[in-house]
C-alpha cells in the first residue's frame, strides 16, 4: 500500500533523513523505532502528506502521494499523535462526529447517515457513558480512546499512529494497542505506527524499521530487528534480549551501568 525510495528532507542545511527505502503491504501493521532526533516522526508526517520532502518520493495505493488533495487523503488515511484532540470543550461525541469531516459537503452533510457506526466505535472502545462528558472531564487513557476513535470513524485504509501510549500507563498501552490490533486484523487496515517502546513493537508489530540520525539501519521482522548489539549501535546501550514466555518474540531487558 505504502512505498517509499530515496527519500531525503532538510533542515537549514542538516539532513533530517537520507536515502530512506521500504514499502508497506496492504493490512501490514509496520512499526518505526529509533532514538530521539532519529526522524521517525517526521518520517511519518511526510507520509500523512503534512511535510513536503526535498528528493524522492512516497506512493499510496501506487500514487504520488503530492497528487493527492488533503481531503482525498483524508479519506484514506487517519492520523493518532500524541496529542491530537481538540480544545477541551467538546463532548465526546462530537469529537467522534469530527471524524467524518472528509466525507461531508461544504454543509457538513454527507451522502450516509453515520451515526450507527460512530455508535459501533464508542461501543468497541467503552465510550458510551462518556459521550456527553467534555474532554476535559476525562483521564489521560479515556481522551487516548476518544483520539482513537475519532481516527477510527473515518474507516481509513491507512492508520498512522505516532508514539501514541507515551503518556499512558502500561494498562492503557496493552489496551490501545489491543484495540488496534484487532481493528486491523479485522478490517485488514494498514497501520504505520512510530513506536517509543520497543517491547511493544515487537509484540504488535509485523515488521519493523530502525533509524538512526536520519538513516535506515535496517527493516525487518522483530526478531531480526530487536537484537542486542544493533540496540547497542543505535542506542548506546547493550540490553538483555529474551523470549516472550508466551508470545516467542524477542522482549528488551535493560541493565545498569554498574552492573556490567
Amino acid at each position: 500500500m505504502i512505498k517509499v525510495n530515496g527519500l531525503e528532507k532538510s533542515y537549514h542545511q542538516s539532513n533530517v533523513l537520507q536515502g530512506i527505502h521500504f514499502s508497506v503491504g496492504k493490512g501490514e501493521f509496520f512499526g518505526i523505532i529509533g532514538p530521539n532526533g532519529s526522524g521517525k516522526s517526521t518520517l511519518l508526517k511526510m507520509i500523512s502528506g503534512v511535510i513536503s520532502y526535498d528528493a524522492g518520493e512516497i506512493l499510496i495505493n501506487k500514487k504520488e502521494i503530492r497528487k493527492y488533495s488533503r481531503k482525498e487523503l483524508a479519506q484514506i488515511l487517519a492520523v493518532l499523535e500524541q496529542e491530537g484532540l481538540p480544545p477541551v470543550g467538546f463532548r465526546v461525541r462530537e469529537v467522534m462526529e469530527m471524524g467524518r469531516f472528509p466525507f461531508q459537503n461544504w454543509l457538513g452533510e454527507e451522502a450516509e447517515d453515520a451515526s450507527t457506526l460512530i455508535d459501533e466505535i464508542m461501543g468497541m472502545l467503552g465510550l458510551n457513558h462518556l459521550e456527553n462528558r467534555t474532554l476535559d472531564e476525562l483521564s489521560g487513557g479515556e481522551k487516548q480512546r476518544v483520539a482513537l476513535g475519532k481516527a477510527l470513524v473515518q474507516k481509513p485504509k491507512l492508520l498512522l499512529l505516532d508514539e501514541p501510549t507515551t503518556y499512558l500507563d502500561i494498562g492503557y498501552q496493552i489496551q490501545l494497542m489491543d484495540i488496534v490490533r484487532t481493528w486491523q486484523k479485522t478490517t485488514q487496515v494498514t497501520v504505520v505506527a512510530v513506536l517509543h517502546d520497543l517491547n511493544l513493537a515487537s509484540l504488535y508489530c509485523d515488521r519493523i524499521l530502525m533509524l538512526h540520525k536520519g538513516k535506515q539501519v535496517n527493516v525487518g521482522s522483530p526478531r531480526e530487528i530487536l537484537q542486542s548489539g544493533l540496540i547497542e549501535d543505535v542506542y548506546g546501550t547493550r540490553p538483555i534480549v529474551m523470549e516472550h514466555p508466551i508470545h516467542h518474540l524477542p522482549q528488551i531487558i535493560l541493565k545498569s551501568g554498574s552492573s556490567g
